[in-house]
C-alpha cells in the first residue's frame, strides 16, 4: 500500500473573495494538477496496443511530452466480451498481441504514463464487462498491469445514488500497492461536484462533447456555476478535447482549448496525432495556455460581469472570464456572440483591482501595459486570454497610461487591436449555445454516455 493510500486532507477552496465549504479531498499522490493527455475515442481510433504506441511516439515526436502532456489513455473496448474462468478482465488479443503490460512497459519506457477505461456498473457502454462487483479484483489486475490511469463510466448500474459505487472503486485502487489517477465518468449526475473531490481527482461534469461549437460553448456555459469546486487533487472534467478532429474553426479551436484550460480541465488530446494539423498542433502545443491549466494554485477561472454589461444568463456562453494564478491572474474574452471588441477594465476583475498593470495575450504573444484590456475579434467564437502581472507604481504624471498597437494574432482570421486603457466594454452578452435536452435514460454505447444530459443548471 502507498504512503498516501487511505489518507485525506482538509482544503479550503478559495475563489476570489469568497470560499467554498470545506471538501475532503483525495490524496492518492497524483492528480494534483489537471492530467494532460490524450484519448482514442473522440478521434474513432481502435482502444488497441497500436493506437496507444502511435500517440506516445507521437509524444515524443511533437514535442508534446517536453509540454507536459502524459497520459496516453485506451477508451471502451479493449477487452474481450468475457471474463476469464477466474472472473479475469481480458485484454482482446487481436489488439493486445502481447498483453497490456507488454503496452505499458513499452509507455512507460519512454517516460509517459498509461491508461485504461472500465464502468461502475455490469457492463461499460460498449457492453464489455463492467466492474460491478470486481471492484477489488480489477483494481489488483490494473496495478499489476502498472496502470496509472483508471476512467471510470456509468452505464448499465443499478437505479439510485452512483456515489457509493465510485466510493467502492476508490477504495480498492487505494487498496493496491499502486498510485492510480481515478477519474470519474459519471456524467454530471447526483451533483458530483459537492463530493467528487473525496472519491477522484477529476469528476465530469456533464454528458459527452461532439465535435462542434455548440457543444464547446454549451459545455462552458453550464458549468460556470461550479467552477470553484475544482482545486489541487481534484478537478472538474469538461471532456475531452475536439481541436484537431475537423468539426471546429481554428478561432473555434481556440477558445475550446483556451476555455478547457483556464477552467483547470483536463486535456486530454482527442485526435489522431498521426495526421494533425499544423494549426492545430500549434493550440495543443501553446506552452503559456498550458502553464495557466497547471498552474501550481489549481484554481479555475470564472465568469464576471464588468461595468456595463448584462450579467451573465444561464445556459449563455458569457464573453468574460478571469481567475487568480499562483504569479498573477488570468482573464479570458470569448467572441460569442459575433466579431466585434470586447473591453475590460482591471478596476471590474474580481480581486484584482484598479491599477496599471503588465499583461502578455497568451495566443500572439502580444504585451503590453494599462488599467485594462481591450481585444478585437475579426470572427465569431475565438478567445483571447491574457495573463496579467507585476502591478505597476504610479508616477506623479497627470496623464493616463496609454499604449495602443495593433497586431495580428496568432491563428488566421483574428486580428487584435490591444488597448492598454480601461474602456467602457462594446459587446453585449453573447448568444446562447444548441438547446440541450432534459435527463434521458442511461445509454448503452458511447464514452462516457449520459445521453441526453444537459450538465448542471447552475451558472455564474
Amino acid at each position: 500500500m502507498t504512503a498516501a493510500a487511505l489518507s485525506f486532507v482538509v482544503t479550503l477552496l478559495l475563489t476570489g473573495a469568497a470560499a467554498s465549504p470545506l471538501t475532503r479531498r483525495l490524496e492518492n499522490g497524483v492528480g494534483t494538477k489537471p492530467a494532460l493527455g490524450w484519448n482514442n475515442y473522440n478521434a474513432g481510433l481502435s482502444a488497441s496496443a497500436e493506437s496507444a504506441l502511435a500517440a506516445a511516439n507521437a509524444f515524443e515526436n511533437l514535442g508534446l511530452k517536453e509540454l507536459g502532456y502524459t497520459y496516453i489513455n485506451l477508451d471502451d473496448g479493449w477487452s474481450t466480451m468475457a471474463r476469464d474462468s477466474d472472473g479475469n478482465l481480458v485484454p482482446d488479443p487481436t489488439k493486445f498481441p502481447n498483453g497490456i503490460r507488454n503496452v505499458s512497459d513499452q509507455i512507460h519506457a519512454l517516460g509517459l504514463m498509461f491508461g485504461l477505461y472500465g464502468d461502475s456498473g455490469t457492463a461499460t457502454c460498449a457492453g464489455f464487462p463492467g466492474s460491478q462487483g470486481y471492484e477489488e479484483q480489477d483494481a489488483v489486475l490494473l496495478a499489476s498491469w502498472a496502470v496509472d490511469y483508471w476512467k471510470y463510466d456509468n452505464c448499465n448500474t443499478p437505479s439510485g445514488d452512483s456515489q457509493p459505487r465510485y466510493e467502492t472503486m476508490r477504495d480498492a485502487l487505494l487498496a493496491t500497492d499502486r498510485d492510480i489517477l481515478y477519474s470519474l465518468c459519471q456524467w454530471g449526475v447526483d451533483s458530483v461536484w459537492e463530493w467528487g473531490a473525496s472519491v477522484g481527482n477529476s469528476w465530469r461534469v456533464g454528458g459527452d462533447i461532439t465535435n462542434n461549437w455548440n457543444s464547446v460553448a454549451s459545455i462552458a456555459a453550464s458549468n460556470a456555476g461550479i467552477t470553484s469546486y475544482s482545486a489541487p487533487g481534484g478537478f472538474n472534467d469538461y471532456d475531452m478535447l475536439e481541436v484537431g478532429n475537423g468539426g471546429l474553426t481554428e478561432a473555434e479551436e481556440r477558445a475550446h482549448f483556451g476555455l478547457w484550460a483556464i477552467c483547470k480541465s483536463p486535456l486530454l488530446l482527442g485526435t489522431d496525432l498521426t495526421k494533425i494539423t499544423n494549426s492545430s498542433l500549434a493550440i495543443i502545443k501553446n506552452a503559456d495556455v498550458i502553464s495557466v491549466n497547471q498552474d501550481s494554485l489549481g484554481l479555475a477561472a470564472s465568469t464576471f460581469t464588468p461595468s456595463g454589461q448584462a450579467a451573465p444568463t444561464s445556459g449563455t456562453l458569457y464573453p468574460y472570464w478571469s481567475g487568480p494564478l499562483s504569479d498573477g491572474f488570468v482573464i479570458g474574452l470569448v467572441a460569442a456572440d459575433g466579431a466585434g471588441t470586447l473591453s475590460v477594465s482591471f478596476a471590474d476583475v474580481p480581486d484584482l483591482g484598479a491599477g496599471t498593470y503588465s499583461w502578455t495575450e497568451l495566443y500572439s504573444g502580444k504585451t503590453g501595459s494599462g488599467d485594462g484590456v481591450s481585444w478585437t475579434f475579426e470572427v465569431e467564437h475565438d478567445m483571447a486570454i491574457f495573463k496579467v502581472t507585476g502591478k505597476i507604481p504610479s508616477t506623479t504624471s497627470t496623464e493616463p497610461s496609454s499604449s495602443t498597437s495593433t497586431s495580428t494574432a496568432s491563428g488566421a482570421g483574428s486580428t487584435s487591436a490591444a488597448v492598454s486603457t480601461s474602456a467602457a466594454a462594446t459587446s453585449s452578452s453573447a448568444a446562447g449555445p444548441a438547446t440541450t435536452t432534459s435527463a434521458g435514460t442511461v445509454g448503452q454505447w458511447g464514452q462516457c454516455g449520459g445521453q441526453g444530459y444537459s450538465g448542471p443548471t447552475a451558472s455564474g
